[in-house]
């Protein structure tokens, strides 16, 4: 993973998800998809982040730290942080 890039751990029926994702896309976003019913074994990670429960959407940024349904605000701020 690149520094400023994220892996954003998803649902196909999750609205927060659908609605962060067209944000993302909008301002031009880059970042990885994962659906975590698609792939099992990536709900562990989502599990890991919190707290056990499989939270979506679920972002693990590049320095291996996660947030848990973000704002657009938050996401690009840890993104301007990542990029130092």
């Amino acid at each position: 993973m690149t520094a400023g890039t994220f892996t954003m751990y998803t649902t196909p029926w999750c609205g927060y998800c659908h609605r962060l994702k067209s944000q993302l896309d909008r301002e031009g976003i880059t970042f990885d998809i994962v659906d975590i019913e698609q792939q099992p074994e990536a709900a562990s990670i989502v599990e890991s982040a919190n707290n056990g429960n499989q939270t979506v959407p679920t972002l693990v940024f590049a320095d291996g730290t996660a947030q848990t349904n973000p704002s657009i605000a938050q996401v690009k701020a840890k993104l301007a942080e990542l990029a130092g």
